[in-house]
């Protein structure tokens, strides 16, 4: 089946429009990071909400089955409560600071990381290769230790780090948007 040259034009349009939203939420992730980051802790405790709920239910209903179940029920509870503390923080502004949630992903940082290497190193019998699951785990604890040291001019980092990264990936999208529709004309 062929794809016309009109849906495909269509496609490169689509793929535009994303690059040009993403180019716009770098920008104003860079030249805003405060009000960037509290759009952006909404969006995520609305998804560590998601994931966790999710991840709780293919564990007890959905028939989810791995070989570290304690440690998925406990991952998933805790992005479960963070989704939960995150959402609740605009309404207790005084009490929940975004101090407070740098604090909060670096504590929750730290258990993962900790987590993933006692796990792994418990069942190394059952991987061939164990070093890249402990870098990870001790990628992991580095970042909660940054994060529970330095809370605020981390996540102000993140946030512009995330702008950068959103202007490359939007100039990635104008590039395959660029391809499509050259296809398009080719068609």
């Amino acid at each position: 089946m062929s794809i016309s040259a009109k849906t495909k034009r269509r496609f490169a349009a689509a793929t535009a429009l994303r690059g040009l939203f993403m180019l716009l939420g770098g920008l104003y992730a860079i030249f805003w990071p405060g009000d960037a980051l509290a759009v952006l802790v909404l969006a995520g405790g609305i998804l560590l909400i998601i994931d966790g709920a999710l991840g709780l239910w293919s564990l007890t209903f959905g028939g989810g089955k791995s070989g570290n179940y304690w440690f998925d029920v406990v991952s998933n509870a805790l992005s479960l409560i963070l989704g939960i503390v995150i959402l609740l923080s605009p309404l207790l502004a005084t009490v929940f600071t975004v101090a407070f949630l740098g604090t909060l992903i670096g504590i929750a940082a730290l258990i993962v990381g900790i987590m993933q290497i006692v796990v792994i190193v418990r069942e190394r019998e059952s991987y061939a290769r164990i070093w890249p699951v402990v870098l990870s785990g001790i990628s992991y604890v580095l970042l909660g230790l940054v994060f529970l040291f330095m809370p605020l001019i981390s996540i102000t980092i993140a946030v512009i780090f995330g702008g950068i990264m959103l202007m490359v990936f939007a100039f990635g999208l104008f590039g395959w948007a660029w391809r499509l529709y050259q296809r398009s004309k080719a068609a």
